[in-house]
């Protein structure tokens, strides 16, 4: 999961929040500034709820301005937003195609919000291209040798 952040005065930044990108001591911190525990928070995170957006972002921004105070950050609505990273978006692009293949019009519905929500859109594009590509069919049996014996009998 990748935040943005686009301050209206400022230039925009991003904050992998992605699996392995926090230290367990940003977590902590996270969850004694938020109520929740980390699990519920990522998945607040991913939904776009603000409180969460706003307490991971700090956290991370946090290492470049160590004394960034969480009431000092504080954007105005509109300012965080989730996108999915590139993992994120190859595992929705597979879920999308197999739930929606039988269907072209809501297949290419999910497959547009998919590169709205993406980090990455060039990214989510070849995810796209990648499932929905045709799939070569399992390779031929190779033909058995023919032994010595099976030659003269020929």
């Amino acid at each position: 999961m990748i935040i943005t952040y686009a301050p209206k005065d400022g230039e925009e930044q991003h904050f992998d929040a992605g699996p392995g990108q926090l230290r367990a001591s940003e977590i902590q911190i996270i969850e004694r500034t938020a109520p929740g525990k980390w699990a519920d928070i990522k998945k607040a995170v991913g939904y776009g709820e603000i409180n969460a957006l706003r307490v991971v972002a700090w956290a991370i921004k946090k290492r470049a301005e160590p004394s960034l105070r969480y009431t000092d950050f504080d954007p105005f609505e509109g300012e965080l937003r989730s996108r999915l990273d590139a993992e994120e978006v190859k595992a929705y692009a597979q879920d999308i195609f197999e739930k929606y293949r039988a269907d072209p019009d809501d297949l290419a519905e999910a497959f547009d919000e998919l590169r709205d929500v993406a980090f990455d859109r060039a990214g989510a594009d070849a995810a796209i291209a990648d499932v929905t590509a045709p799939k070569d069919p399992a390779p031929a049996a190779e033909p058995e040798p023919m032994t010595a014996d099976a030659s003269a009998t020929a």
